[in-house]
């Protein structure tokens, strides 16, 4: 990495900045999921080592600047595991033993909650320390809607079950509705907003990934519309060209046979 930022290193890697490489940071990221949720081992060790290369390359520019290297950033999150996981790296003598595998969240928050604390002491901020000081708002949408109901689940702020938050779901789905039937844009963006904050909910509830489950729904959705233009062009047609009938014939086909392409 030093060589391809050094003197006669690569034009291109020599001009890049932490905010230029965001973009593909995250796009790297996205990468290493889908290797993840399609199982394709050797893509996924491929993929690593891209985002790998990435914590490289912001790291040398940091080092460029006198900010931080790499063995820093490698020794920073050594110590942060190590202090996050007492129960590993400093067990007590009291005959507590591990503790369960869900337990360990809550345990985490609380050590994250101290550190904030103690990080606010140092810097003499007095504002009250809030649950969702450690999110980042940045986040994609429904990454953040989870974290933020899962910091207030932590501290009881909850439906007790799936079944109120489905009920929840019947409720604001009727205001939208509504919203709809007034024809109020801003009513009708609100109101839908809040039906997919209660739809992450549930999912929350139900221990199911929204991300994931999203994700794979517009990939079985896609792959079912692959389907019928690969019918249409053996047919000589498009979907252009087709009508809306022949269309929902072929999606019917489609989501009963969704591997069969050969026509």
């Amino acid at each position: 990495m030093a060589r391809l930022r050094g003197p006669d290193g690569c034009p291109w890697d020599k001009q890049q900045t932490w905010h230029s490489l965001v973009p593909y940071t995250i796009e790297e990221a996205y990468e290493v999921a889908e290797a993840v949720e399609n199982r394709q081992t050797g893509e996924l060790r491929d993929e690593l080592g891209d985002l790998l290369f990435h914590i490289t390359f912001y790291s040398q520019i940091a080092q460029e600047a006198g900010l931080f290297s790499l063995e820093e950033v490698i020794r920073g999150v050594v110590t942060k595991m190590t202090r996050r996981h007492p129960h590993v790296f400093a067990p007590t003598a009291d005959g507590d033993g591990q503790p369960a595998a869900h337990e360990v969240p809550g345990r985490w928050e609380e050590i994250k909650r101290q550190e904030k604390s103690r990080q606010r002491l140092a810097s003499g901020e007095s504002a009250p320390a809030s649950l969702f000081d450690d999110i980042n708002s940045h986040l994609p949408a429904l990454l953040w809607a989870a974290k933020v109901q899962r910091k207030m689940g932590q501290v009881g702020f909850d439906w007790p079950d799936a079944a109120g938050v489905l009920n929840k779901v019947h409720e604001e789905l009727a205001e939208l509705e509504e919203a709809r039937h007034k024809n109020d844009p801003a009513a009708m963006e609100e109101e839908l907003g809040d039906l997919l904050f209660t739809l992450v909910n549930l999912a929350r509830h139900l221990q199911i990934n929204p991300e994931s489950a999203l994700r794979h729904s517009t990939r079985k959705f896609q792959a079912r519309f692959r389907n019928m233009e690969t019918r249409l062009h053996q047919a000589g047609q498009s979907v252009a060209t087709a009508t809306l009938a022949q269309l929902e014939a072929l999606w019917q086909e489609a989501k009963r046979n969704p591997s069969d392409t050969s026509g």
